[in-house]
């Protein structure tokens, strides 16, 4: 396998939410000759401080936390409409990491309170006001399957245990320790992705069967990187620097360079969203 240096940093966990000055943009997105064509940008958050995390709760609108006066909060953005509103009710702490309920309007997120406490709410779509999902769970990172389970990342000491998480019970089990922030599930299959660091410290991706309960290794994700979103089934996809790489499951074992955004001057891409339909591509950066 092809390894690639795209990062002169060393893989640390970050367990907590930075507060750089990060935006979100919107792109749509066409297979082409040399990799992805990306057309018609759009900065949609276009606020100082910190915008990161999208989810796609539809193919026009998204969600993503949000800085709302010095404040972290849920933010959702129409793409026909153009319009923004904030979803929550104020908190005391700031919200992360916001995602759909599969099969219903409420959202999920990560809420940091100011004493370090971090646990996984829900928030009403009629009401904003919210209730913790799972009491006592140092929750990171999340993603579900479905609304009966989803995958977590939960914080033990300096290091992240990858746990799943069984909603009508709100019961976790601890799967694997060590794991990597982003959790995915991966389009039109019953499989869900995580990533464990290895002996090198780097991150390896793996495929979990959510019927199961097995794990398949699928590559090691690129030195340095810790974010890629699922374009399909079969092709992953990660950003290092202004640059957008590919892995294809199908094809030879190694990452391909698909894309550049030096164009709208964006630069140390990170967290991404696919909408989908697979036709938009929600990409994080700093310009």
């Amino acid at each position: 396998m092809k390894k690639l240096l795209f990062l002169s940093i060393v893989l640390t966990a970050n367990f907590t939410f930075a507060q750089e000055n990060t935006e979100v943009y919107i792109f749509d997105i066409a297979p082409a000759y040399e990799g992805l064509e990306l057309l018609n940008a759009q900065n949609i958050s276009n606020n100082e401080g910190y915008d990161n995390q999208p989810s796609f709760i539809s193919n026009e609108t998204l969600v993503f936390a949000g800085n709302n006066d010095g404040q972290t909060d849920i933010s959702e953005y129409n793409l026909t409409s153009k319009l923004q509103k904030w979803v929550n009710s104020k908190t005391d702490g700031g919200e992360f990491s916001p995602q759909k309920f599969p099969s219903n309007d409420d959202l999920a997120a990560v809420r940091l309170d100011k004493d370090g406490l971090q646990r996984l709410y829900r928030y009403s779509s009629e009401t904003g006001k919210s209730s913790e999902i799972i009491k006592d769970l140092q929750v990171a990172y999340f993603a579900f399957y479905n609304d009966q389970k989803m995958l977590a990342t939960v914080l033990d000491g300096d290091k992240m245990d990858l746990v799943l998480i069984d909603l009508p019970s709100k019961s976790a089990d601890t799967l694997f320790y060590k794991a990597g922030r982003s959790l995915q599930k991966v389009p039109k299959t019953a499989s869900m992705s995580y990533s464990l660091v290895n002996e090198e410290g780097n991150l390896d991706l793996y495929l979990l069967d959510m019927n199961s309960y097995e794990s398949f290794f699928v590559c090691e994700l690129p030195i340095g990187i810790q974010d890629y979103v699922w374009i399909n089934d079969t092709q992953i996809l990660v950003g290092s620097g202004n640059k957008l790489y590919m892995y294809d499951t199908l094809g030879e074992p190694e990452w391909n360079r698909v894309a550049s955004l030096e164009e709208y001057g964006i630069k140390n891409i990170s967290r991404m969203a696919i909408s989908p339909d697979g036709r938009k591509l929600a990409v994080v950066g700093e310009n």
